[in-house]
């Protein structure tokens, strides 16, 4: 990522903020994923690991580094492009006032 697109996403990521639009962001995505399972499947999945590595030798740091692409993963398309589609309506109405 290059200076330019890191500026870019702090500024974004900064209105975002200020406006608390990213706290309805948060509140819209948790409420998708708890519709979808999701906190289900991952937890699922967190049991898995246990399961196969054993609760006494798999640490937080490394639950956390195996769980993390899964759960990425299991969001479902259709919850992605909503966000996506959030956002960029927050930046047309933002560049428009």
């Amino acid at each position: 990522m290059g200076d330019r697109e890191l500026i870019i996403r702090e500024t974004i990521n900064q209105k975002l903020e200020e406006t608390g639009e990213k706290e309805k962001l948060k509140r819209l995505l948790r409420m998708r994923l708890d519709e979808c399972g999701w906190r289900e499947k991952v937890r699922a999945y967190c049991k898995q690991v246990i399961r196969e590595r054993g609760i006494e030798t798999v640490s937080v740091d490394d639950l956390v580094a195996e769980v993390t692409p899964k759960g990425r993963a299991l969001v479902p398309d259709t919850v992605k492009k909503e966000l996506l589609h959030k956002i960029r309506q927050f930046l047309t109405e933002q560049a428009n006032v």
